[in-house]
C-alpha cells in the first residue's frame, strides 16, 4: 500500500517506521517546506501535522481522491467543513482523537461507565489529562472526546477547564515533561472514589492504531471511525 504522510514530526517518524515494518511504501513525507507532489499517486494519507495545517492538509486528499486518515487536534471547528467536503468529492475519512487500539477500548469503557453512573446520586466527574509540553492544545482532543463520552450518556451538559458548576465537567490539563499522554476519568463521592485512567507509554500504539486504520480504510469511500476499524459496538 502506497501512504502519503502529512506531518513529519516525532508521530510522522513513527508512524513512517511502522508502516515500513509492515510492508508498505512511503509516497509523500509533507511537512512545512515541501508540496503535495506526490499525494496523488497515495492509496491513503495520515495527516499527523499541526492544527493550523490541518485543513489544508484533510482538503489536498478529497481533492486528489485519496483517503484519509487524521489524528491531528485543535481543528476541529472546521470539521462540519470538512465533512461537507469529503460529501462532496466522494471522499474516505476517518478523524479520531487518539488512534491508540487501548483508548478507544477506554473510551467505550467510560461511555459505559457514565451510563451506570447516570441515575447514581452523590457522585461528580472529573478528569484530568497530561501531555509533554510540546502539545499545543488543551484540553487534549482525547480528553474532549471523553468529556463528549460522558455528556452523551448523563446529564451533564458540558465541560470547561474552569471551575464547574453542577452540570459541567472540570478537565485539568497538565503540561509536563515529556509524557506521552496519561487520561483519568473520576467518579468521586464522600464516601468513596471510581477512577478509570490510561497510560500511554510512547508513541508506539498511536502510530500502529493509524496504520492499521490506514490499512482499513484505503479504497473505501465514507466517513468512519475506529469503532468502525476495531468493530467495537
Amino acid at each position: 500500500m502506497k501512504i502519503a504522510l502529512l506531518g513529519y514530526g516525532k508521530m510522522g517518524q513513527v508512524i513512517e517506521r511502522i508502516a515500513l515494518e509492515r510492508g508498505h511504501e512511503i509516497v509523500l513525507k509533507k511537512d512545512e517546506f515541501n508540496t503535495f507532489d506526490g499525494l496523488s499517486t497515495a492509496d491513503v494519507a495520515i495527516d499527523f501535522s499541526v492544527p493550523m495545517a490541518a485543513v489544508e492538509n484533510i482538503s489536498a486528499c478529497f481533492n486528489n481522491n485519496v483517503p484519509v486518515v487524521s489524528g491531528t487536534t485543535g481543528w476541529l471547528d472546521r470539521y462540519d467543513e470538512m465533512i461537507a467536503l469529503c460529501k462532496e468529492k466522494n471522499g474516505g475519512f476517518i478523524s479520531s482523537s487518539n488512534f491508540s487500539l487501548g483508548v478507544n477500548l477506554f473510551f467505550g469503557l467510560n461511555e459505559y461507565l457514565a451510563k451506570m453512573m447516570a441515575n447514581i446520586e452523590g457522585y461528580k466527574v472529573t478528569m484530568e489529562e497530561i501531555h509533554h509540553i510540546h502539545k499545543l492544545d488543551a484540553p487534549s482532543g482525547t480528553a474532549i472526546s471523553l468529556a463528549q463520552g460522558v455528556i452523551e450518556n448523563s446529564d451533564y451538559s458540558k465541560w470547561t477547564l474552569e471551575e464547574a458548576k453542577d452540570n459541567e465537567i472540570h478537565i485539568e490539563a497538565v503540561r509536563t515533561g515529556e509524557v506521552p499522554g496519561t487520561h483519568t476519568v473520576t467518579y468521586d463521592s464522600g464516601i468513596d472514589s471510581i477512577e478509570i485512567k490510561h497510560t500511554a507509554h510512547n508513541r508506539e500504539g498511536f502510530a500502529l492504531g493509524a496504520v492499521i486504520a490506514a490499512e482499513w480504510l484505503a479504497g473505501k469511500q465514507g466517513i468512519y471511525s475506529m469503532r468502525d476499524v476495531l468493530n467495537i459496538q
